[in-house]
Protein backbone atom coordinates (compact mmCIF):
# COMPACT_ATOMS: atom_id res chain seq x y z
CA UNK A 1 0.00 0.00 0.00
CA UNK A 2 2.83 2.33 0.82
CA UNK A 3 4.44 1.73 -2.61
CA UNK A 4 1.20 2.60 -4.34
CA UNK A 5 0.79 5.76 -2.27
CA UNK A 6 4.38 6.86 -2.97
CA UNK A 7 4.02 6.10 -6.68
CA UNK A 8 0.74 7.99 -6.89
CA UNK A 9 2.28 10.96 -5.06
CA UNK A 10 5.30 10.94 -7.42
CA UNK A 11 3.08 10.78 -10.48
CA UNK A 12 0.83 13.54 -9.12
CA UNK A 13 3.79 15.80 -8.35
CA UNK A 14 5.39 15.19 -11.74
CA UNK A 15 2.12 15.88 -13.54
CA UNK A 16 1.43 19.10 -11.67
CA UNK A 17 5.01 20.36 -12.14
CA UNK A 18 5.21 19.54 -15.84
CA UNK A 19 4.50 22.47 -18.11
CA UNK A 20 4.12 22.28 -21.85
CA UNK A 21 5.17 25.06 -24.17
CA UNK A 22 1.92 26.27 -25.67
CA UNK A 23 3.44 29.42 -27.13
CA UNK A 24 3.77 29.99 -30.82
CA UNK A 25 7.27 29.74 -32.26
CA UNK A 26 9.19 33.03 -32.50
CA UNK A 27 8.82 33.32 -36.27
CA UNK A 28 5.09 32.67 -36.39
CA UNK A 29 4.18 36.36 -36.55
CA UNK A 30 6.34 36.82 -39.64
CA UNK A 31 4.19 35.63 -42.53
CA UNK A 32 4.16 36.27 -46.26
CA UNK A 33 1.41 38.84 -45.74
CA UNK A 34 3.54 40.77 -43.28
CA UNK A 35 6.46 40.58 -45.69
CA UNK A 36 4.27 41.97 -48.49
CA UNK A 37 3.05 44.78 -46.23
CA UNK A 38 6.62 45.57 -45.21
CA UNK A 39 7.64 45.66 -48.88
CA UNK A 40 4.86 48.06 -49.84
CA UNK A 41 5.52 50.35 -46.88
CA UNK A 42 9.25 50.39 -47.59
CA UNK A 43 8.62 51.32 -51.22
CA UNK A 44 6.02 54.00 -50.47
CA UNK A 45 7.49 55.51 -47.32
CA UNK A 46 11.20 54.85 -47.72
CA UNK A 47 11.78 58.49 -48.68
CA UNK A 48 10.70 59.47 -45.15
CA UNK A 49 14.21 58.48 -44.10
CA UNK A 50 15.55 61.75 -45.59
CA UNK A 51 13.67 64.21 -43.34
CA UNK A 52 13.92 61.76 -40.44
CA UNK A 53 17.71 61.67 -40.65
CA UNK A 54 17.87 65.45 -41.07
CA UNK A 55 16.01 65.84 -37.78
CA UNK A 56 18.05 63.15 -36.02
CA UNK A 57 21.40 64.52 -37.16
CA UNK A 58 20.33 68.08 -36.33
CA UNK A 59 19.39 67.04 -32.81
CA UNK A 60 22.55 65.02 -32.36
CA UNK A 61 25.23 67.08 -34.12
CA UNK A 62 23.68 70.47 -34.94
CA UNK A 63 21.88 72.11 -37.85
CA UNK A 64 24.85 72.17 -40.24
CA UNK A 65 25.38 68.44 -39.87
CA UNK A 66 21.65 67.84 -40.18
CA UNK A 67 21.40 69.53 -43.55
CA UNK A 68 24.58 68.00 -44.92
CA UNK A 69 25.28 64.64 -43.28
CA UNK A 70 21.58 64.07 -42.57
CA UNK A 71 20.62 64.53 -46.21
CA UNK A 72 23.37 62.19 -47.42
CA UNK A 73 22.66 59.54 -44.78
CA UNK A 74 18.90 59.84 -45.28
CA UNK A 75 19.23 59.45 -49.04
CA UNK A 76 21.42 56.38 -48.57
CA UNK A 77 18.92 54.88 -46.13
CA UNK A 78 16.01 55.72 -48.45
CA UNK A 79 17.61 53.94 -51.41
CA UNK A 80 18.51 50.99 -49.20
CA UNK A 81 14.97 50.77 -47.84
CA UNK A 82 13.37 51.10 -51.29
CA UNK A 83 15.74 48.44 -52.65
CA UNK A 84 14.79 46.06 -49.84
CA UNK A 85 11.15 46.91 -50.55
CA UNK A 86 11.38 45.81 -54.17
CA UNK A 87 13.37 42.72 -53.16
CA UNK A 88 10.70 41.72 -50.66
CA UNK A 89 7.90 42.56 -53.11
CA UNK A 90 9.25 40.08 -55.66
CA UNK A 91 10.03 37.40 -53.07
CA UNK A 92 7.16 37.81 -50.60
CA UNK A 93 5.90 34.25 -51.16
CA UNK A 94 9.32 32.72 -50.43
CA UNK A 95 10.93 32.43 -46.98
CA UNK A 96 14.28 33.96 -47.96
CA UNK A 97 15.97 34.93 -44.66
CA UNK A 98 17.22 31.80 -42.86
CA UNK A 99 14.08 29.94 -43.93
CA UNK A 100 11.73 32.59 -42.45
CA UNK A 101 9.84 35.67 -43.60
CA UNK A 102 11.80 37.99 -41.29
CA UNK A 103 13.39 41.10 -42.73
CA UNK A 104 16.86 40.51 -44.18
CA UNK A 105 18.42 43.61 -42.59
CA UNK A 106 19.60 43.87 -39.02
CA UNK A 107 17.49 45.61 -36.38
CA UNK A 108 19.36 47.91 -34.05
CA UNK A 109 18.54 50.08 -31.09
CA UNK A 110 16.53 49.93 -27.92
CA UNK A 111 13.14 48.69 -29.03
CA UNK A 112 14.03 47.62 -32.59
CA UNK A 113 11.59 50.10 -34.11
CA UNK A 114 12.40 53.72 -33.39
CA UNK A 115 16.03 54.03 -32.26
CA UNK A 116 18.13 53.05 -35.26
CA UNK A 117 21.84 52.61 -35.53
CA UNK A 118 23.42 55.47 -37.48
CA UNK A 119 25.87 53.01 -39.02
CA UNK A 120 23.19 51.49 -41.21
CA UNK A 121 20.79 49.55 -39.01
CA UNK A 122 17.21 49.75 -40.26
CA UNK A 123 14.04 49.08 -38.32
CA UNK A 124 11.40 46.74 -39.74
CA UNK A 125 9.11 49.50 -40.98
CA UNK A 126 9.95 53.05 -42.11
CA UNK A 127 9.93 55.79 -39.45
CA UNK A 128 6.81 57.86 -38.92
CA UNK A 129 6.76 61.62 -38.88
CA UNK A 130 4.42 63.84 -36.91
CA UNK A 131 0.96 62.79 -35.78
CA UNK A 132 0.84 59.49 -37.69
CA UNK A 133 2.30 57.43 -34.87
CA UNK A 134 0.46 54.31 -33.74
CA UNK A 135 2.72 53.79 -30.74
CA UNK A 136 1.12 54.50 -27.39
CA UNK A 137 4.30 55.15 -25.43
CA UNK A 138 3.75 58.86 -24.76
CA UNK A 139 1.96 60.32 -21.80
CA UNK A 140 -1.28 62.23 -22.11
CA UNK A 141 -3.20 64.38 -19.70
CA UNK A 142 -6.62 63.01 -18.74
CA UNK A 143 -9.32 65.29 -17.42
Amino acid sequence: MRKILLSATAVLLSVTCAHADFQAPPGSSYTSGRKLGRAISNILYGVVEIPEQIVRKSNQYGANAGYSYGVVDGTSRAFTRIGYGFYELFTFRCPTFHGTFKQPYMKCGQDNRIEMNVSGGLSEFPPELGFESYFNHSRSQGY
